[in-house]
């Protein structure tokens, strides 16, 4: 993950448990505040982690147990990469567990939009699975020159005995 253009990179190994996804959405949270985000893009940053996670710790190892890795950087240019990696049963077909709605879960506990929650959250995402050895959630956001979306401004009309100015 680290390259020459790389400014700042972590690193965070834990427990694949439910418990741990909060942990992970707080630990990215505070590793991209210091870009100064706008709230929604921060917002979308911790749900896609957060889908991952959960993908990693209930697809991934289910009852078996094992550990989850976030690796995230930051480049020179403000763009945030973040891995989430689990050596859990991989996926047999990538292509198809993308496709939203589709779930190895039972339909009334899942709703098959982690992927889709990625990708529409992240600037782009790779998987890359191997049955039998696990997966690597790799997603990627822009926050170089503000091009995430902005808070809304209030603006204050200014007025004048003739009216608004």
């Amino acid at each position: 993950m680290e390259n020459e253009y790389t400014k700042n990179e972590i690193c965070l190994e834990f427990d694949a448990i439910s418990e741990n996804e909060g942990l992970a959405r707080v630990v990215i949270a505070a590793f991209v505040a210091r870009l100064d985000p706008a709230i929604d893009a921060l917002e979308d940053v911790k749900t896609a982690v957060s889908e991952a996670v959960t993908n990693a710790v209930i697809h991934g190892y289910g009852e078996r147990g094992g550990r989850v890795v976030m690796r995230a950087a930051i480049s020179a240019d403000k763009e945030l990469s973040v891995e989430i990696i689990d050596s859990g049963v991989g996926i047999a077909d990538v292509e198809q567990a993308m496709q939203p709605l589709f779930t190895t879960g039972l339909a009334n506990e899942r709703s098959g939009m982690g992927f889709s929650f990625m990708e529409a959250f992240m600037d782009r995402l790779e998987v890359e699975s191997h049955v039998g050895e696990g997966t690597c959630v790799h997603m990627w956001k822009s926050f170089g020159g503000r091009q995430e979306e902005t808070e809304p401004v209030l603006q204050a009309a200014v007025w004048n005995r003739s009216g608004r100015v």
